[in-house]
């Protein structure tokens, strides 16, 4: 693991650890489980987010006030409005999207469930995710709970990434090892 992102880890599991032990205190999981949908999506879905959090022109005031009303826009917990608050103060916002995971695993971990995210061509179906879940589930004697995004490069199939482990049955994999085996033949 590079540096940079040992630290970036290191802040953001010391946040992500606060959190959790403060959320269960207050019996407030279930709303924190919420916030990380929404800072999920946020995360994904805004450019302008992803830079505001990431970008070194905006002050620590700049960055503190956009955060804090974002978060009241958003409907975060008081909880995590603050910790979004603090996290700006001390220019440590380019952390969130590893604290939503570390948070993420964290609740899981709690609950004995474990984290599969799902990559497919295609945007699973219901039927398909609780299959995939149950299936999932026999392997790894835990609920899963299932992240699923669509990358249509893939072509077909599915990457799953579960803890260390990585199960890729996409054509682009399959594609890739057939023209591997044929350089190596010829």
């Amino acid at each position: 693991m590079s540096e940079p992102a040992s630290i970036s880890t290191s802040i953001a599991t010391r946040y992500a650890s606060a959190i959790f032990e403060l959320a269960t205190e207050s019996k407030s999981v279930p709303k924190i489980e919420e916030d990380l949908s929404a800072l999920n999506q946020a995360l994904t879905d805004s450019d302008d987010f992803g830079a505001l959090i990431n970008s070194p022109i905006y002050t620590r005031v700049e960055q503190t006030k956009a955060i804090a009303g974002i978060a009241k826009k958003m409907g975060l917990s008081d909880l995590m409005s603050n910790t979004l608050a603090v996290m700006g103060q001390k220019r440590r916002l380019f952390v969130l999207p590893q604290l939503v995971q570390t948070l993420r695993d964290l609740i899981a971990e709690s609950k004995g469930e474990v984290g599969a995210d799902v990559t497919s061509a295609k945007a699973l179906t219901k039927a398909q995710t609780d299959k995939l879940a149950k299936t999932l589930k026999a392997q790894f004697g835990k609920t899963v709970t299932i992240n699923a995004t669509v990358d249509e490069s893939l072509i077909g199939g599915l990457v799953v990434k579960v803890g260390s482990k990585m199960i890729d049955t996409s054509i682009r994999s399959k594609l890739n090892s057939l023209q591997n085996a044929m350089k190596e033949v010829g």
